[in-house]
């Protein structure tokens, strides 16, 4: 792996601040995006989270009595859910009585989501700033966690005049998806830096091996991505980050959640949280031991290695978990500024919505 992929870890690590490393360290947080005392009934349950270096939260009460199964859907070859792939490997679905079956549906997290939707999985992990406009639809599914930050960034060339975002006004950003969670992300860092993201930017769709290209052609100002594909691009050292989700008060916000069906929920609730714990705990033991994740995930990966996964995991906050209040608040947030930007209906009470697909299955 090129130094560059490290030199993005640092732009990173500045952009957040070390108020964010303070905050997001630790083994196992659980729950601690929030208080004990903000979630009822939760102080009976698990007691207050150990933030030092190695300190593992008491999560033995959320251990089910008997054994209980249920499928996963995910997409198994995505580096930031390289966590939970491997969590078969660490015991932690065991840990919990939990006998876990992982369902892969590949690139498709819209397909996923329909799959928790009816029944052909029981619980998932998708990206809050894709999943969010298709719960408006009305989907049977709760979010339960933030699983971890980062995934997202921007990228331009060396050397090109764009050197901030306002200098992108006028500008074409190259997306893969126009209804992508990186596409809706920028589009709403572009709003929050006082400009039009529907008027004043033209977004055009290239496949992701085209991308490049398009760029060095000048087509495009910028590029709008996730992983592997941005620190692939970064690596190469013909480009350089210009924004991400890792910096600002995003950096703060959970990336990616856990979706469980409204049935699971409603039928099983502490299966819904020995479930939601588990990928906690595999996203904790992925932020000190990101190494070790790198290595056992060859096991799922396609066409990576143990370095590149180890560097990407680094870049990204996978000791950020949000639950209870917190968690909707994130939800709140992303809601409002995904109406600033015209993606979801103006007619929605953020806060109402938010509080309506979240299930707080640790109560």
């Amino acid at each position: 792996m090129r130094s560059s992929v490290f030199s993005r870890r640092r732009f990173l690590t500045l952009g957040s601040g070390v108020a964010a490393t303070s905050l997001l360290g630790g083994f196992s947080a659980p729950l601690w995006a929030d208080s004990a005392g903000a979630m009822p009934g939760m102080a009976d349950r698990i007691q207050t989270a150990d933030n030092t270096p190695g300190g593992q939260t008491d999560t033995s009460s959320l251990r089910l009595a008997e054994p209980f199964k249920l499928k996963l859907a995910i997409n198994q070859s995505a580096i930031c859910i390289a966590p939970v792939t491997v969590a078969q490997q660490q015991n932690l679905f065991s840990k919990y009585n939990l006998d876990v079956e992982f369902v892969n549906f590949g690139n498709s997290t819209d397909v996923l989501l329909q799959a928790i939707a009816t029944g052909k999985a029981d619980a998932g992990i998708g990206m809050a700033l894709r999943w969010l406009k298709a719960l408006e639809q009305g989907f049977d599914v709760k979010l339960t966690a933030g699983t971890h930050g980062g995934c997202l960034s921007l990228i331009t060339a060396n050397h090109s005049p764009y050197t901030s975002l306002a200098s992108l006004k006028g500008k074409a950003i190259g997306v893969t998806d126009m209804a992508g969670p990186d596409k809706n992300f920028f589009a709403i860092l572009l709003n929050n830096h006082g400009i039009d993201p529907i008027t004043e930017v033209e977004w055009k769709v290239y496949p992701a091996d085209l991308m490049s290209q398009a760029l060095d052609k000048g087509e495009i100002a910028a590029i709008s991505g996730s992983e592997p594909f941005s620190t692939r691009l970064l690596d190469t050292g013909k480009y350089h980050l210009l924004a991400s989700n890792m910096s600002g008060e995003y950096a703060h916000l959970s990336c990616c959640v856990i979706g469980v069906s409204g049935a699971l929920v409603r039928k099983h609730k502490p299966a819904a949280a020995a479930l939601t714990q588990a990928l906690l705990d595999a996203h904790s033991f992925a932020a000190t031991n990101p190494q070790k994740v790198g290595t056992e995930f060859m096991a799922h990966a396609l066409n990576t290695t143990p370095q590149e996964v180890s560097a990407i995991l680094m870049s990204q906050a996978h000791s950020h978990h949000a639950v209870g209040q917190a968690f909707v608040n994130e939800m709140t947030q992303y809601v409002t500024d995904l109406q600033r930007v015209q993606v979801i209906s103006a007619s929605v009470n953020p806060h109402q919505f938010a509080e309506s697909i979240y299930a707080n299955v640790f109560a």
